[in-house]
């Protein structure tokens, strides 16, 4: 007679009913391998990919200019032919105005690097708050930054001839991109069913605004930056105004740090002049950078970026973490294409209560799609995806807010 099992073994059997099995499909294996090929494959092709999304950029940033000269009576290529050339004379224009002089005083800034410094230097010694600060510039040596100058020469020439090969890529693509709207539509709309074709129109004109609100917002609030930046330091008197405006208005693309970047060389070349060009550049500037940060920058975007500070915050890190100056750059459009894509898709998330409005929302889209499928009956894809456009954007007027 076999004796009963103790209490250990007992628990011990108890233990190997519980035990959990973790079986791999092979159909998993295979999705784990395809995504990690992609991963690699995105990592490897990244420059084609910023090229990819530079095009994009352009594309809906000059995509309002042409779509207002189709509704004046143009040809959607004529249209395009206009926006393009204009783009290519204006940055023409200003490289042939604006690049003799501003090579010139570029190398004069370089030239006269040890005479600014040593007044910089002399001015902070002034404080014993900065003295410290005045020591180490007093000691600084260039010595190691120039110790190998032709590899050095070379490699900013190769990077230099890269950003502009890879930008005139990205501009014949948006060229090309235009041109070819209608096919490139129609095949993406082939991918996805016909139900949600309105989705899809609506996510792609948001896209466009948020892409081209925020290429448009930068361009103008940059350009603002420089020009009075430019004005400032020419009535105060301060050498080369033109080379620190412009790495003023390229710095000022950047949230945050674009105001330490913009004012440090501004102040600092100030400093060399007088104690009252000092004084009056630093209070103007910051003045300024208040002012455009709560009244130019709100008007200027509009609706285009609608983002919590916290939110900004963490996509610039975010960004700037993994792909540095680059990501720093894309991480806000990005981060407002991500909460319009969980708005739009009316994604519940846990922590919120049940809305009204996103029964109403989803009754109105059920209501459009029906009279899209009932309009669209029959048609190739191509002339179906104007159909969606034209209605998502007369939805668009409709749920406006009267002026």
């Amino acid at each position: 007679m076999t004796p009963p099992p103790s209490a250990e073994e007992e628990l011990l059997d108890d233990t190997d009913k519980r035990a959990l099995r973790v079986e791999v499909s092979v159909k998993s294996m295979i999705q784990m391998v395809l995504v990690l090929t992609g991963v690699w494959a995105l990592v490897r092709l990244l420059p084609v990919v910023l090229v990819l999304i530079t095009a994009l950029f352009i594309v809906g940033t000059l995509s309002p200019m042409v779509e207002w000269f189709v509704r004046r009576g143009f040809s959607r290529g004529a249209a395009i032919g206009l926006v393009f050339s204009a783009l290519v004379l204006g940055t023409l224009a200003v490289f042939t105005f604006t690049l003799p002089t501003l090579v010139a005083q570029v190398g004069d800034l370089i030239e006269q690097e040890p005479a600014l410094r040593a007044r910089v230097v002399e001015f902070l010694a002034q404080s014993r708050l900065t003295s410290a600060l005045a020591e180490y510039l007093r000691n600084v040596r260039y010595d190691a930054l120039f110790k190998d100058s032709a590899a050095t020469v070379f490699a900013v020439s190769k990077s230099v001839l890269e950003v502009l090969a890879y930008g005139a890529g990205a501009v014949f693509l948006a060229l090309y991109m235009m041109i070819d709207r209608d096919r490139l539509r129609g095949a993406l709309f082939a991918l996805v069913p016909r139900r949600n074709h309105i989705r899809l129109s609506r996510i792609m004109i948001n896209l466009q605004t948020i892409v081209g609100g925020y290429i448009r917002g930068q361009v103008i609030t940059c350009l603002m930056m420089a020009c009075f930046l430019f004005l400032l330091l020419s009535l105060t008197g301060v050498p080369n105004a033109l080379a620190i405006s412009v790495f003023g208005g390229i710095a000022d693309l950047l949230p945050f740090l674009g105001i330490f970047l913009t004012m440090g060389p501004a102040v600092a070349a100030a400093a060399t002049v007088s104690t009252v060009a000092l004084v009056i550049v630093f209070t103007v500037l910051l003045a300024y950078e208040e002012f455009e940060s709560r009244v130019i920058i709100p008007v200027v975007y509009g609706r285009a970026l609608r983002l919590p500070s916290s939110v900004v915050l963490f996509a610039l890190i975010t960004g700037a973490t993994l792909m540095g100056i680059v990501g720093a750059l894309l991480a806000l459009p990005v981060a407002a294409a991500v909460l319009m894509l969980i708005d739009e898709l009316q994604v519940e998330l846990p922590g919120e209560p049940e809305q009204p409005e996103l029964d109403e929302a989803k009754e109105r889209d059920a209501r459009h799609e029906r009279e899209y499928e009932r309009r669209t009956e029959g048609l190739p894809v191509e002339k179906a995806a104007a159909v969606a456009v034209r209605i998502t954007e007369r939805m668009r007027k409709e749920q406006e807010p009267p002026a």
